[in-house]
């Protein structure tokens, strides 16, 4: 291709990216790279070809230098209630470990490179050929005052574990909005880092799936989503000490007189922790995963009940297994790595002083929380550990054997390794799903370990 074209405002690019609103990707392939599997710039690159008569480029500096403008391209799907949802994160530049940790965040590359962003969303369908994808919207982003300072919060955060010679430990539950996704052609990929011998994966900054989720609602659906704190309280403290903030009149309350303290019926309804925490945070009668720090940076809300011992009398659940997905999917592509690698817990814990065998009608009292996601040492040895041999058990073929009370399977139990493990999650025995050998098995879920779960919390 000759000369890029040259654009003199940000608006002349915004116009011409609206133009191509309502039409297909393939009508700006004009070299015709959809017809190519291992093209993975795909239709970002067909965009600024065919739209911006841009060459394709890999700069350090942003696509439209001039006006300091960076173009992404980015997937979203339309779920059943007909909202839209990011189909992936939003990957932006490579970390240099050797490199960024020297910068202030308003001189790093990260955002020199993506202060300004053009993003341009097309509809991605299972059925379609990806040449007849519709582009949906065009839209400039800036980043909101206070989502920027949570930005600048995690930002920080990773630039933090480079400065530790933590950098291969770094995981994307670390931080809020801006993750530290791998980057490379397999999870191989990696690089030196300065403060430690330890080879490190290849990484890239990004939005989070569930932080463009958000964004991508708002500017196409006007949605508009709640916070729970304003741009002031966020440039001097960070997410979790303003949670801490909102809990610490409560700490050592019993649970009624909480519910009293912030008027709400004490119930036996699934749905009572959930309203009395949304009712603590200031923002009753809201749900927590639709506020917006809670739903752009994929944080879910578990209770955790410690007896007096200080390990609780449940183990901690999670999903349903997918056991053909478990089968069939590479480790990083795999429900576990995606729940645990992406998801960050806001972690709410009671404890009782007293055994349920001393008082049948005891009463826990609020003793604290934290913001936790897996570390990722966890998550590659004995996360990884317990994929593997499921892994394998079901490739076997699952033994499944009568006892008196129901069928017992050899799948990874309680005393697997101490971090997790799998067991029957159903509403009875009739309660089946099919397992890749075509048995049938009781559904199932996977676990943490109340052990694990006492040895998180056990400092707050």
């Amino acid at each position: 291709m000759g000369t890029d074209k040259v654009y003199n405002s940000i608006e002349e690019v915004l116009d011409v990216a609206e133009s191509a609103e309502g039409k297909t990707v393939g009508e700006f392939d004009i070299n015709n790279r959809l017809d190519s599997r291992g093209n993975k710039g795909g239709i970002g690159q067909v965009l600024e070809e065919g739209l911006f008569k841009m060459a394709v480029n890999s700069r350090a500096e942003a696509d439209f230098v001039d006006l300091g403008l960076e173009l992404k391209v980015t997937a979203i799907k339309e779920n059943k209630k007909n909202d839209f949802s990011a189909k992936e994160r939003l990957v932006l530049n490579i970390i240099n470990y050797e490199e960024d940790y020297k910068d202030s965040f308003e001189e790093s590359s990260f955002w020199q490179k993506n202060k300004n962003l053009l993003v341009i969303f097309y509809l991605y369908k299972d059925e379609l050929d990806k040449k007849d994808f519709p582009i949906i919207k065009s839209v400039l982003h800036n980043f909101d005052p206070v989502d920027l300072e949570i930005i600048k919060q995690d930002w920080q955060t990773i630039i933090d574990k480079i400065k530790a010679g933590e950098a291969h430990n770094i995981s994307e539950g670390d931080t809020m909005y801006l993750a530290a996704c791998t980057k490379g052609a397999n999870a191989k990929s990696i690089r030196k880092q300065p403060f430690s011998n330890i080879p490190a994966k290849q990484r890239a900054f990004s939005l989070k799936s569930s932080y463009m989720s958000a964004f991508a609602r708002r500017v196409i659906d006007r949605q508009l989503i709640p916070s729970l704190f304003n741009v002031d309280e966020l440039k001097s403290k960070t997410t979790l000490q303003l949670l801490q903030e909102r809990f610490a009149p409560y700490i050592g309350k019993r649970v009624s007189e909480i519910a009293k303290l912030v008027d709400i019926p004490v119930t036996k309804n699934k749905a009572f922790n959930a309203n009395l925490i949304s009712a603590v945070l200031g923002v009753k009668g809201t749900k927590l995963e639709s506020l917006r720090e809670f739903s752009k940076a994929n944080i879910k809300f578990k209770t955790i009940r410690l007896e007096p011992t200080g390990i609780p009398k449940e183990h901690m659940s999670f999903e349903q297994i997918d056991f053909h997905r478990w089968v069939n999917d590479a480790w990083e592509d795999s429900q576990l790595y995606e729940k645990f690698e992406y998801t960050k817990y806001l972690f709410v814990v009671f404890q009782y002083d007293e055994t349920e065998k001393e008082n049948k009608n005891r009463e826990p009292y609020l003793k604290g929380i934290m913001l936790w996601n897996m570390p990722e040492v966890v998550i590659e040895h004995e996360l990884k550990d317990f994929w593997k041999a499921t892994k394998a058990i079901l490739e076997e073929g699952v033994q499944l054997t009568p006892v008196r009370n129901g069928v017992s399977n050899n799948l990874p139990g309680a005393s697997f390794n101490g971090v997790c493990h799998i067991r029957p999650k159903a509403r009875d025995g009739k309660d089946q799903v099919e397992l890749p050998d075509g048995q049938h098995i009781t559904k199932q879920c996977y676990w943490l370990n109340r052990e694990y779960i006492a040895e998180i919390v056990k400092d707050i």
